[in-house]
């Protein structure tokens, strides 16, 4: 039976790398895979997943407005699909999350998001919600603060490495614009602020 499968962790877990390396498994036994991104990070370049390590693969992107139901369809009049793995699961809407389900139940295809569940204010993201709720399996991928304990947090930094509170949602950016930390370290880094 398919599943939806949401892989959540602050930055820098290693999420696109565990989603190479599981596609890299899948067509080594002769399975053909799809990979979407959206269109929001292309840090990779566009139409590409990348990981921090080095290593990399073509993808198709997406945007708000597309129908991702419909794309899955139209992949498996071509090919036989063995997995869709979904790269920066957060930007993609709610609506696409209900889609992708639909791919499991009504198509018989697993999907694998691999995203983030928090911003840099500790809010959930809209999709991470739609995820976390609609998901058959939940899967946390870990790194750690430099404390040494889980971080489940990100803080945002300016060009001078100050600590941002405020600005919008989604500003795509690695290592030097974001760090992972725990609860407690994102609380003194945002001066006590609440996610609430």
């Amino acid at each position: 039976m398919a599943k939806l499968y949401f892989h959540y962790s602050t930055m820098n877990a290693g999420k696109s790398t565990l989603l190479l390396q599981a596609s890299h498994n899948y067509r080594e036994r002769g399975m053909e895979t799809r990979l979407l991104t959206t269109r929001t990070d292309n840090r990779a370049g566009d139409g590409r997943i990348g990981s921090r390590i080095g290593i990399s693969a073509e993808a198709d992107t997406c945007g708000p407005g597309d129908d991702l139901f419909d794309r899955a369809k139209m992949w498996l009049q071509d090919a036989d699909i063995a997995c869709i793995f979904v790269d920066e699961a957060q930007f993609l809407t709610p609506d696409q999350v209900w889609q992708l389900a639909r791919v499991t139940d009504d198509l018989g295809v697993p999907v694998m998001c691999y995203g983030l569940r928090v911003d840099f204010q500790g809010r959930l993201f809209p999709a991470s919600a739609a995820l976390l709720a609609w998901a058959d399996d939940l899967r946390e991928v870990r790194t750690i603060c430099h404390c040494g304990r889980k971080a489940t947090m990100v803080v945002r930094r300016d060009a001078e490495g100050r600590v941002l509170t405020q600005g919008a949602q989604v500003q795509v950016g690695g290592n030097e614009t974001y760090v992972s930390l725990c609860r407690r370290h994102w609380r003194d880094a945002m001066n006590g602020a609440s996610p609430v």
